[in-house]
């Protein structure tokens, strides 16, 4: 026994032969470790990416659904007038970046059903050999949109059609080009050209379901995430692999790294106390990773909300009408909780003659179908004024496009029709709050008789009153985000913006400003204002 000690403590090797070991050991771990890490974060962010690019075809849905609600919409309130449908839908039709290549008018109920209209290239629909009417049935009966995938042939196409929220006897039906090899190769600088993607009709990854893809040979090669998006009546299944490492090529490589450098380093007792602080440094380094991909998360949250944001506004008119002898002006402005969209709009629609259309309304919920219904009813209301109808006879008919008991929808409405010439305001409310009047420093909310909010009752029944407008008046319509607060009547904050105004001496996009600015604070819910001030 203490011959084999001595002989332990003579060879100066054994030491040695630990610390190999161990460092291989150790070596061994922490690569398996980092490669397990890289692979985790790996699967993390394709799945982020996977969910962008499904966040970004929910946002397209209005894009599509809109302009054929809009048409359908025009449709039954014109009985298929096909003069108006085509300079409708025209601006939608036609060019490469365009939505469609071909929208027509459909009468999918009554008698003589078929195809009304066409703008565009004529459908495919009709020669695909699909079952025509079954599919209009389908789209008549739907709340959505409809999809049919006329994918065969050398000119495929992604069918849509809608019939409107008010179950009319028009169905409004675009088609959508693809590439006839279904391929299309990624665009420089494009939100994911660092993706290959697939998207397929439906929930299958079947080859005769698919619509587009950015490789030529399916499946997609390498680590891959799956994500069903609902779209209309259907889904759009997306597959989405990394191009690259979407890590880096730092953690990419970092396995590899650990393995060759550890296993040098071990040989030697000195370098294992090197490759110690080497670890400490990756430590940090991975630390501060960590740190840098926490900071973009909070960057794709605010770009979010700044989409939403954007699709509101969007949704809002463009410019506003200029009539002589009056100032006009409007705000929108989104709440400051969540990234969903809200109902809130405003609207000022050129009558001719000196008359105008001031519209203020608020759709009950948030999110696209919120955001889809406040955009029915706008077209609508421009249909219907149109074709000079006044407030009292075109808001019963919205009622056929929200209704509380099937969508979950209700709008409260408020129409003035403003005669700049005569200094008069015809106003029609339905459910919404009063309009404020400020003149000679004073101001005062008018009296009106106030309907049933849109979508309570199809055949409900609204009255307008006729006020005298004071010379240099400022006459003000807008939706509860400006005044109200949790926790408060909603007479404190009528009361305290009108005490804000009634002796303002701003211009009106001074007034309008300030009056967001003062009173909103960090309102959840969203707000519209539009005004008007008379200059004599």
């Amino acid at each position: 026994m203490n011959g084999r000690a001595d002989a332990r403590q003579r060879w100066p090797f054994w030491i040695a032969v630990a610390v190999l070991v161990v460092g291989l050991a150790v070596t061994g771990v922490l690569t398996w470790i980092s490669a397990r890490e890289y692979h985790h974060n790996e699967t993390r962010l394709i799945e982020l990416r996977a969910h962008d690019v499904a966040g970004a075809l929910t946002s397209a849905l209005p894009s599509i659904q809109t302009p054929l609600a809009s048409a359908a919409a025009l449709a039954d309130a014109t009985d298929g007038n096909v003069a108006k449908f085509k300079a409708f839908i025209a601006p939608y039709v036609g060019l490469p970046t365009r939505p469609f290549v071909s929208v027509s008018l459909w009468r999918v109920s009554g008698p003589a059903q078929g195809l009304v209209a066409v703008a565009g290239v004529p459908p495919a629909l009709p020669t695909s050999g699909v079952d025509v009417s079954a599919f209009m049935r389908r789209a008549a009966a739907s709340r959505t949109l409809s999809l049919i995938g006329l994918l065969s042939g050398p000119s495929p196409r992604l069918g849509e059609a809608y019939t409107g929220m008010s179950n009319g006897p028009f169905a409004a039906y675009g088609e959508g080009a693809l590439p006839p090899s279904r391929y299309e190769p990624p665009q420089k600088n494009a939100a994911f050209n660092d993706l290959n993607y697939a998207l397929y009709l439906g929930r299958s990854t079947k080859r005769a379901d698919l619509l587009i893809a950015s490789v030529r040979r399916l499946p997609l090669p390498g680590q891959h995430a799956i994500v069903r998006v609902p779209f209309g009546d259907t889904y759009f299944t997306v597959t989405v692999a990394a191009r690259g490492s979407l890590a880096g090529s730092l953690p990419q490589r970092l396995p590899w790294l650990i393995a060759i450098v550890g296993s040098l380093l071990t040989l030697a007792a000195t370098a294992l106390t090197a490759r110690l602080i080497e670890r400490r440094l990756a430590t940090e380094r991975l630390a501060g990773e960590l740190e840098a991909t926490a900071e973009e998360n909070r960057r794709l949250y605010a770009e979010q909300r700044g989409i939403a944001q954007t699709l509101q506004h969007a949704l809002l008119p463009a410019s506003l009408p200029q009539l002589p002898g009056l100032q006009i002006g409007a705000r929108y402005a989104a709440g400051a909780e969540g990234v969903d969209i809200g109902g809130d709009w405003y609207d000022l629609i050129e009558l001719g003659d000196g008359r105008l259309l001031l519209v203020v309304g608020d759709v009950s919920g948030k999110g696209l179908s919120a955001a889809t219904a406040m955009a029915a009813l706008r077209f609508a209301i421009h249909a219907y004024s149109a074709q000079g109808d006044d407030p009292s006879a075109f808001l019963p008919k919205l009622s056929r496009l929200v209704n509380v008991q099937e969508d979950h929808h209700l709008a409260t409405v408020l129409c003035a029709v403003v005669d700049a010439k005569s200094r008069r305001l015809s106003i029609t409310n339905a459910g919404h709050l009063p309009p404020l009047m400020i003149s000679d420093h004073n101001s005062e909310y008018l009296e009106t008789p106030v309907g049933l909010p849109v979508g309570i009752e199809p055949d409900a029944s609204y009255a307008s009153v006729t006020v005298a407008v004071p010379a240099g008046a400022t006459f003000l319509a807008f939706t509860d985000g400006l005044v109200e607060r949790r926790g408060e009547s909603i007479e404190a904050g009528l009361e305290r913006l009108r005490s804000r105004v009634a002796a303002n001496h701003a211009s009106l996009d001074q007034l309008l400003t300030g009056v967001l600015h003062d009173l909103r604070e960090d309102a959840p819910d969203d707000t519209a204002v539009a005004g008007i001030r008379w200059l004599s």
